[in-house]
């Protein structure tokens, strides 16, 4: 069986409601073209403990997670017209610095772009 993390394509993505997305044992935050967050499912609420309440509608990269606005992450989504790339990560904020794979999804024709968020656990 396949690493569903590395496999699932944002046309997937992009289809799900939001069961569909809180099926996922991964965060997954998905955002229009404008950083405002339309997409967070029930994983990386629990894991980041904040409601989807508190992130839907506001902006992903100046309100939700700043520790992602730079050259990394946010930047990356500026400029590509397509993306799709894993990169190692520490996430810093309101929490102990946490290594975590980020996957930056981005496809022409799909409006919505998507962060999915692995939580490394200790062997």
């Amino acid at each position: 069986m396949g690493n569903e993390f590395e496999e699932v394509r944002i046309t997937e993505l992009a289809e799900l409601g939001a069961e569909g997305v809180d099926a996922f044992s991964f965060g997954v935050i998905g955002f229009a073209p404008d950083a405002m967050v339309t997409v967070y499912n029930a994983t990386e609420s629990r894991n980041a403990g904040l409601s989807p309440q508190r992130v839907l509608g506001k902006h992903l990269f100046e309100e939700v997670a700043p520790c992602m606005n730079n050259f990394m992450v946010a930047q990356r989504f500026d400029d590509a017209d397509e993306l799709d790339d894993i990169i190692p990560y520490v996430l810093t904020l309101r929490m102990r610095p946490t290594p975590v794979r980020l996957r930056l999804l981005k496809a022409p024709g799909c409006a919505t772009r998507f962060v999915l968020i692995e939580r490394r656990t200790a062997n």
